[in-house]
């Protein structure tokens, strides 16, 4: 299948953010945390700060931009690898990330799509020392967690975009990471919240990043998950720039 025009390409990848996220038909959120309203609100979901019924995703308009503008960087500069989203709740930015790479004729590139499919681990004494704001297994509930495996599968097919090129890592990341079968990772997006989670994911698969390549942290807002960053960067002398994304998401490009 040949890539589509560059007109297409933007008016595809522009509305598949819009579906992804629901924007389309505006489904309310989950009440969780501060959220005690179900009614849909434009710039929350825009900001990815509520927690949606219906949408395949939960991160909003502005951190789907990012992920655009790191997989598009990767493309435009040559950056060999993979994408890997690690903590994917119904798949939405994964699927984007499909899309994306399908929407450009992009034929050798995969996306790996990791996450328990049970919901979040046993917190450790680490998260529980950076003081979570809440309980993750209430947050199981409160937000539709977990999402299974299939559910995920079906809603990659929904969107035609379940082929050889998306692959599945189910199960712990602590069990999944020192053995998943990454060769070369072009962007990284970590979305497992606590610091057991992101420390286990960038463990295992930072040294697996190509120069020029991308990290986006999607709970950077989170003590236990910022921790987790800056003890890995400090543990190996990593400085590249640090850049904010939304009030929860940050990232950075590996220098080398």
């Amino acid at each position: 299948m040949t890539a589509i025009t560059s007109a297409g390409t933007g008016l595809y990848l522009d509305l598949l953010k819009k579906v992804v996220t629901n924007m389309i038909y505006e489904d309310p959120t989950n009440t969780a945390a501060l959220l005690t309203d179900p009614t849909y609100v434009e710039e929350s979901r825009a900001s990815g700060e509520d927690y949606p019924t219906v949408a395949h995703t939960m991160i909003g308009l502005k951190r789907l931009d990012n992920l655009q503008k790191c997989l598009e960087d990767v493309l435009r500069d040559g950056v060999p690898g993979d994408f890997i989203e690690t903590g994917v709740w119904r798949g939405g930015a994964c699927i984007f990330a499909r899309g994306l790479l399908k929407a450009h004729g992009v034929e050798d590139r995969t996306v790996w799509v990791a996450d328990s499919f049970q919901g979040f681990p046993v917190t450790t004494e680490e998260d529980h020392e950076m003081d979570i704001d809440m309980d993750l297994h209430q947050y199981n509930e409160a937000v539709d967690l977990p999402t299974e495996m299939a559910q995920v599968q079906r809603n990659f097919e929904r969107y035609g975009l379940l082929d050889d090129q998306v692959r599945f890592l189910p199960g712990w990341f602590k069990d999944t990471m020192p053995t998943a079968p990454v060769e070369k990772l072009a962007v990284m997006r970590l979305d497992g919240d606590s610091y057991g989670a992101t420390m286990d994911v960038l463990t295992h698969l930072f040294p697996k990043l190509s120069p020029g390549g991308y990290v986006i942290i999607d709970d950077y807002c989170i003590p236990a998950c910022r921790q987790a960053v800056h003890d890995f960067r400090d543990r190996h002398g990593i400085t590249d720039e640090i850049h904010t994304i939304d009030r929860q998401g940050s990232y950075w490009r590996h220098g080398g």
